[in-house]
């Protein structure tokens, strides 16, 4: 177990040099279907509250973790190419709901298919008992995030 700055500081490396190649494997997996990484988040965290009837802008830039400004430039990407639509929110007429259209669902479900492919290539190298204990310590660091501040 790293214990030390320079032991961490290793560790900090590895991680992004993991980082770098999944998302370089990502983002050319999701060329073929005209999406960046950014829109198919928003397309999963959409289809995520699908039968929910849509989901404020507000709530989707919380649950991407970006600025509210940021996600609404991704939905009008987006509703450009017909895979979201707006509607009026039933529970407040000054609101305005995202949702999938019947395109952005396949969309999504065919990019889904693709990741879990490309996905099982990525980590073929792990052991099952591997890729345990790795989601279970991403987990509990993902998990960590948000109560992280940094310091001053």
């Amino acid at each position: 177990m790293p214990n030390s700055d320079a032991d961490s500081a290793a560790l900090g490396e590895l991680m992004h040099a993991a980082f770098r190649g999944l998302r370089g494997r990502w983002i050319q997996q999701l060329a073929p279907f005209e999406l960046t990484p950014h829109q198919y988040r928003a397309l999963n965290a959409m289809g995520r509250n699908a039968d929910d009837g849509g989901m404020r802008l507000k709530d989707l830039a919380d649950r991407l973790r970006i600025a509210p400004r940021s996600a609404t430039e991704v939905v009008d990407q987006l509703e450009a190419k017909g895979l979201v639509e707006r509607g009026p929110d039933p529970s407040d007429r000054r609101a305005t709901l995202i949702a999938l259209t019947p395109a952005g669902t396949r969309m999504r479900e065919g990019v889904r298919r693709d990741r879990a492919r490309e996905a099982d290539e990525y980590f073929a190298a792990l052991s099952s008992d591997d890729r345990s204990e790795l989601a279970r310590i991403l987990g509990q660091l993902a998990g960590d995030m948000p109560r992280r501040h940094p310091k001053p």
